[in-house]
């Protein structure tokens, strides 16, 4: 079986405080971090899977929290060197870090740059300092734009944006001067996207006041249109690039390996056989980092063979382009003609094939979770 690409996804857990959005798995950090403790978990996690990826290389390791941050660059030069002593890597290797321009001190950008990184994905949300506030971010809009220049200075020419819209009591011409700030800013690559409301999160249980539905689809179709006019191309349903695609997310969309280390992390092998499997790692930091000195891996589970249609489609048909028909058997080890009863029945206009791919109509792109439903 010809085994897909392979990445390797970091998890670092905490962060200043927690966001009253996130549902992600972040805690809020002590006085003083265990960057020593956990670097040790971090190198063993990655000891215990080595066996699962002999032969195979990295096309692209992803930092992610969290707020990683946080961490110094010497934690991240001798992360990564480990890494590459022990697990081949591609030559073009892309490396990103996502960071929070509250907790970057600017010098700290040249020394993750030094450590290897080579692309930064910035949490930046908003420019208006009232919305961040609401959000619950440590910084500012002159901090944001500060951080952003200061890691341009420092080389890094791949830099993607995160920026939320339908933020509370948010208006269209907030959103919009948002986005025209991103983009006049000079970076390659923002991640545009709608907040919502995640169970287990404090908006879930106090819900502020959001825009109203009028003000949320002229948002997004006037912000899809400035972002089109710039030179911006959709890729994802939340991606934009003027450059090339981040190699990491194309991966996970394209139904690719991940190994995964660090509390929390979940990872997605398949065997040499062509069994698919995932793990998931302990949530809580201290466990983790216990579990770790004591050599206690996670199960991985094989995914059932009834669920590989839904789970390969969720992923690559967020893809603007969608994906070749090859992808879906050489990824999950099924015929693709065997979907044909299956594909009939997808309500008329929302999935479209050519002779080699599957693809989103703009009908379809516009309601892709019903689309998934109906192919699950």
């Amino acid at each position: 079986m010809l085994l897909p690409p392979l990445s390797l996804y970091v998890h670092v857990p905490w962060c200043v405080r927690k966001c009253p959005y996130c549902d992600f798995n972040s805690h809020v950090a002590p006085d003083l971090l265990p960057e020593k403790s956990y670097l040790d978990a971090l190198k063993a996690d990655l000891d215990g899977q080595l066996a699962s990826v002999q032969g195979r290389e990295l096309v692209s390791i992803f930092i992610g929290g969290g707020t990683p941050s946080l961490l110094t660059g010497d934690f991240y030069a001798e992360l990564l060197s480990y890494i590459q002593h022990h697990v081949a890597c591609a030559d073009d290797i892309e490396i990103t870090l996502e960071a929070n321009p509250g907790t970057v001190e600017h010098g700290s950008f040249q020394a993750y740059r030094q450590a290897g990184i080579n692309r930064l994905s910035l949490g930046v949300q908003s420019f208006h300092d009232d919305q961040l506030k609401a959000l619950g971010r440590i910084h500012g809009r002159e901090v944001a734009v500060a951080a952003i220049t200061s890691a341009q200075q420092a080389g890094f020419e791949r830099i993607n944006l995160d920026l939320m819209h339908g933020l509370p009591t948010q208006t269209l011409y907030q959103a919009l001067s948002d986005l025209q700030l991103a983009i006049g800013l000079g970076v390659e690559q923002i991640s545009w996207y709608q907040l919502t409301i995640e169970p287990n999160t404090v908006f879930y249980r106090d819900c502020p006041v959001l825009p109203e539905e009028d003000t949320l689809e002229a948002i997004d179709e006037q912000g899809k249109l400035i972002l089109r006019e710039t030179g911006f191309r959709q890729y994802e349903v939340s991606a934009y690039t003027r450059g090339e695609p981040c190699r990491h997310n194309m991966n996970y969309w394209e139904f690719g390996d991940y190994l995964a280390i660090g509390a929390g992390a979940h990872g997605k092998i398949t065997s040499p056989e062509g069994r698919i499997l995932r793990y998931q790692q302990t949530r809580m930091p201290e466990d983790y980092m216990k579990a770790m000195a004591k050599g206690l891996f996670p199960a991985a589970l094989e995914v059932d063979a009834k669920l590989l249609p839904q789970e390969f489609f969720m992923n690559a048909l967020r893809l603007k382009e969608g994906v070749p028909f090859r992808y879906y058997e050489e990824r999950t080890g099924l015929k693709a003609s065997d979907l044909e009863p299956m594909l009939r029945d997808i309500e008329s206009g929302l999935l479209a094939s050519s002779r080699e791919r599957w693809v989103c109509t703009e009908h379809g792109y516009n309601f892709l979770n019903r689309l998934l439903q109906q192919l699950g």
